[in-house]
């Protein structure tokens, strides 16, 4: 592994701190996913302690890491930190093939004030991560105020054009209150974008990975399991990362499914059902498995329609127990096929 300290700004003491990890050889695969940490520390400083120890969680779970240490309140005020965001997130794609990066699976963590610059990022940024993982973050007006006037709330902003997220706080948080996490789920899952959440019944604030040797306060001994957990979750997000490579994500749901590019069997069956003839055709061994169902209970077949709408179509065709090579070849073919709303 190969480490690199890059000043971006040199009079706000902007830097990205770059740790490397090599490819092909041993490893048989010549691209990474990458996180990008943003540590908190209310925009007056960066801390070292949800800096180093949160990269090598991910460095080693295979990601390549970065550290943003981002404009504070004594060199500049916003939007500086996210211009800063936006300058290493163009970095490192620009070096994605020397740094062994697949651009596709670039995530950010953040953490307090650095989970707002995260979730700002995940719901208004140029250059938006594929997965934002936000680990007690400031979120509602009087805390944002409070670190800095005239930012913006981020769960106001959320939309379909959010990446998925996975949030951690504790309960008993008396610096950033919990219903921040509350807020930002909320604003989540109106907006039908895929998280995960953990919120431990203590453990207060600052706890970065939750580690003794890091924690300066009593904290649920399930607390450092947040690291593990959000690397599962990137798995089913991003795609596992194997000795062959890239394994395809196991919830394509996490792509925003009715709001992606070509169709998948993660599409809604309301969104589905405006879809043109072709893609109805495709559907029809579903259609009829549904009309069959109706039938055998007594409903009304649009009744059903209704009720199930907002299940994924990945979702129905295992409550009917299609056979998974009957749904394989149905999402390879609706992967072809524009999404036309």
């Amino acid at each position: 592994m190969k480490s690199e300290v890059i000043v971006l700004n040199e009079e706000r003491n902007v830097t990205l701190t770059a740790y490397i990890q090599d490819v092909n050889g041993e490893f048989g695969f010549a691209k990474r996913p990458a996180m990008l940490v943003l540590p908190g520390g209310g925009y007056a400083m960066c801390s070292d302690r949800e800096a180093d120890p949160v990269a090598m969680a991910y460095l080693q779970a295979g990601y390549q890491a970065f550290i943003l240490r981002y404009t504070t309140s004594r060199k500049g005020k916003w939007p500086m930190p996210l211009e800063d965001y936006e300058e290493a997130m163009e970095l490192i794609r620009n070096r994605s093939e020397e740094w062994y990066i697949d651009t596709d699976k670039i995530a950010v963590s953040g953490f307090s004030a650095g989970g707002h610059l995260a979730a700002v990022a995940a719901t208004q940024a140029k250059n938006r991560p594929a997965a934002a993982v936000l680990v007690y973050p400031a979120v509602l007006k009087d805390i944002v105020d409070m670190c800095q006037p005239n930012m913006p709330y981020p769960h106001e902003h959320v939309s379909s054009k959010t990446c998925p997220c996975f949030l951690v706080a504790c309960r008993d948080d008396k610096t950033v209150d919990i219903t921040n996490t509350l807020k930002m789920e909320l604003a989540l899952a109106e907006n039908n974008i895929p998280f995960e959440s953990h919120i431990y019944s203590f453990g207060g604030h600052g706890f970065s990975t939750g580690e003794d040797w890091i924690v300066t306060n009593g904290v649920s001994q399930r607390v450092p399991n947040w690291t593990g957990d959000s690397i599962s979750w990137m798995k089913e997000v991003l795609g596992k990362l194997t000795y062959r490579g890239f394994e395809e994500p196991e919830q394509r749901v996490s792509l925003n499914a009715d709001g992606a590019p070509v169709l998948s069997i993660a599409c809604s069956l309301g969104h589905m059902l405006k879809q043109n003839k072709e893609a109805q055709d495709l559907l029809k061994p579903m259609y009829e498995g549904m009309e069959m169902v109706a039938k055998a209970r007594g409903y009304q077949l649009e009744g059903l329609y209704a009720v199930l709408s907002k299940n994924t179509i990945s979702e129905i065709m295992e409550m009917l127990q299609m056979p998974s090579n009957a749904v394989k070849e149905i999402d390879s073919a609706l992967h072809k096929m524009i999404n036309e709303i």
